[in-house]
C-alpha cells in the first residue's frame, strides 16, 4: 500500500474536512491505518511537506533560476539563503557552481536584479547569469515510484479560467501554503480563523487550480529517502527554432519533473533545462541518452547537485521580503 499512497498523494492530497478518510476509501483501508503511514513516512523523512503548490507569477511574484560563479561557495550559499524569496538552493557540478531559484515580491522595492545584484556582492561573486523562465513546459515533482521512468506521458492542454483575488484568497493563500498536520481534520484551523465551510474551502481551492493560481495541493517527498539518489539538470544547445518542439518532447518523459526554455548568453549557450529522477546515475544518464537520441541532439551537459544548501516552500505574502529590503535602504 506504501508505493500506491505515495503515487496518489504527489498527485493530489484531497482538501477536505477528512481526507485521510478519503485516501483510505480509494486504497481499501482504514482511516487510522493510513494516518499512521503517513505519520511513519513524515518521521521517516520521506514525504517532505504537504501543501499547496502556487504559481508564483500568478501572484505577482517575478522569479528566476540564478547560477553563481563562487569561490567560497559555503559563504555565498549562507547569503542567499537568508533572502525570503529563495527556494532552492544547490551545488552543482559545474564552474557555476552555486544555483538558485529566487522570487521578489510584487511590491519589491529593489526588484529582481538588484537583488541578484546584492545577493552576488556580498557573496563575494563577480561573475553570475540570470535565467529566468521564457517558457515552461513542464513543472511536476510526482517521482514516478512504481513506473518506468523512461516512459513517455501524455500531456494535456488546459485552458484556464480568469479569477481576481479577493481578500479572503490571500488569507487561504497563507494558511494552504503550510504544511499540514498528521491529524483527521488537518484544515480545520483554516476553515475556523476564515469563518468558512469545507465545501467553500475545497471550491475555492478548485477555482485557484483552474485560474492556474494554485498548481495543485500534494505532497513532496525527499527524492534520496524515496529512492531517488540522482537528479541532473540536463542542459540542452538546440536551435533556437526547434526549441519549443524539442522542450514539448523532452517534457512528456516521467523522469522529467521540469523542464523550461531559458535565454542564452555568450558564456551559456544552453536554452533548454530539464531536471531528470533517477535511481542511480547510471539509470538517470540511459534515460537522457534516449532522450537525445529521440530529438537528435549530441550537444548537451549534465549539472549534478552535489550538495543541497535550500529546499522550502516560499512563504507568500509575509513581511519578511519587506525585512530583507529594509537592510538596503
Amino acid at each position: 500500500m506504501e508505493k500506491e499512497f505515495l503515487t496518489l498523494i504527489q498527485k493530489e492530497f484531497p482538501v477536505t474536512k477528512r481526507p485521510f478518510a478519503r485516501l483510505a476509501e480509494i486504497l481499501g483501508a482504514g482511516e487510522d491505518e493510513v494516518l499512521d503511514l503517513y505519520t511513519r513516512l513524515k518521521e521517516d523523512r520521506i514525504i517532505r511537506q504537504t501543501s499547496a503548490i502556487f504559481d508564483t507569477k500568478s501572484l505577482g511574484y517575478r522569479s528566476s533560476l540564478v547560477a553563481f560563479k563562487a569561490d567560497d561557495i559555503e559563504k555565498a550559499a549562507e547569503v542567499v539563503n537568508r533572502h525570503p524569496g529563495v527556494s532552492h538552493n544547490y551545488e552543482r557540478d559545474n564552474p557555476y557552481n552555486l544555483w538558485f531559484t529566487i522570487a521578489v515580491a510584487p511590491d519589491s522595492r529593489l526588484g529582481l536584479e538588484k537583488s541578484v545584484e546584492l545577493l552576488a556582492k556580498q557573496s563575494g561573486v563577480r561573475e553570475y547569469i540570470i535565467l529566468p523562465t521564457k517558457k515552461m513546459f513542464k513543472i511536476s515533482v510526482q517521482l514516478d515510484i512504481k513506473g518506468d521512468r523512461a516512459k513517455k506521458e501524455e500531456r494535456k492542454r488546459v485552458k484556464r479560467e480568469p479569477m481576481e483575488l479577493e481578500p479572503i484568497h490571500f488569507e487561504m493563500i497563507k494558511g494552504l501554503q503550510k504544511d499540514i498536520s498528521a491529524v483527521k481534520e488537518p484544515f480545520a484551523h483554516i476553515v475556523d480563523s476564515l469563518g468558512i465551510d469545507y465545501e467553500t474551502l475545497a471550491a475555492e481551492v478548485e477555482r485557484m487550480k483552474r485560474a492556474g493560481v494554485m498548481r495543485r495541493f500534494a505532497s513532496i517527498l525527499y527524492h534520496r529517502k524515496a529512492g531517488f539518489t540522482a537528479n541532473a539538470m540536463v542542459v540542452w544547445k538546440v536551435p533556437q527554432e526547434r526549441a519549443e518542439e524539442i522542450g514539448e518532447t523532452l517534457a512528456a518523459y516521467s523522469a522529467v519533473s521540469h523542464c523550461y526554455l531559458r535565454p542564452v548568453y555568450p558564456n551559456w549557450p544552453y536554452p533548454l533545462f530539464s531536471m531528470v529522477h533517477g535511481k542511480s546515475k547510471e539509470e538517470v544518464e540511459k534515460i537522457v541518452s534516449e532522450m537525445a537520441e529521440e530529438i537528435g541532439v549530441n550537444d548537451y551537459s549534465y549539472l549534478y547537485s552535489t550538495r543541497e544548501f535550500k529546499k522550502v516552500r516560499i512563504n507568500y505574502f509575509s513581511s519578511d521580503f519587506e525585512e530583507w529590503e529594509k537592510c538596503y535602504n
